[in-house]
């Protein structure tokens, strides 16, 4: 089989090039010898610059700082807008540094819009409309909570826990207290201590009291 291949590929020099196999090669290989030669001499003489590496280009993460109880307001700041701050986000009122992820979560990456926020409905449903980038899960089927779990799961194993959101308590007016409603509707007055430490007045019979008056007797003298 070789033997075969030899032969066709002698024919084949001979006949495109008009010369034999011996003088083929042999002006070939002179011609080589050329390249090399006048590549030595006139090619660059200093070996070019090493590129740098993706581990000398990145600079190393600082430690994630805890932050205790924050803002919903406060969280959006670490969005990634700034490079200087950490890269946060929140799952079920528990934030999360995600700053090692910063290509996914921080501006440009396919997750930039759950960064500085609570996007536990957002992550439930795989939405990223603006009305489910909240952390109201209330309404969830079970299979979206069950993937909201899977998703805490995954940021537990691999992201550092640095504080949670501070829930929002209403201040009500504890000036302002409801009266009772009295039969007739009209609102019913408060009573104070006072009111209560007073003894009740004790009514005036309607009617005197009736008392029996025992008969005088009547002591007869004799003249």
């Amino acid at each position: 089989m070789a033997l075969q291949l030899w032969e066709t590929l002698q024919q084949a020099i001979t006949a495109y090039t008009g010369l034999t196999p011996a003088t083929f090669f042999t002006a070939l290989a002179f011609g080589l010898a050329i390249y090399y030669l006048l590549s030595s001499m006139f090619g660059p003489s200093d070996p070019p610059p090493r590129p740098r590496s993706f581990e000398e280009e990145v600079q190393p993460l600082p430690p994630p700082v805890q932050l205790g109880e924050v803002g919903e307001e406060e969280l959006k700041q670490y969005d990634g807008s700034d490079p200087k701050k950490p890269l946060l986000m929140a799952i079920k009122g528990q934030i999360y540094d995600v700053s090692q992820s910063r290509m996914f979560y921080g501006p440009g990456g396919p997750y930039a819009l759950f960064a500085g926020k609570d996007a536990s409905r957002a992550l439930a449903k795989m939405s990223f409309e603006d009305k489910d980038l909240t952390g109201d899960i209330s309404g969830l089927g079970p299979f979206e909570m069950e993937a909201l779990q899977d998703w805490e799961y995954k940021f537990m194993s691999k992201y550092v826990k640095v504080g949670s959101i501070k829930k929002e308590v209403p201040v009500t007016d504890g000036s302002s207290s409801e009266q009772p409603a009295t039969e007739n509707g009209d609102a019913k007055p408060a009573t104070t201590e006072a009111d209560d430490a007073k003894p009740a007045e004790v009514a005036p019979s309607t009617a005197a009291e009736h008392t029996e008056v025992p008969p005088t007797s009547v002591e007869s003298k004799e003249d």
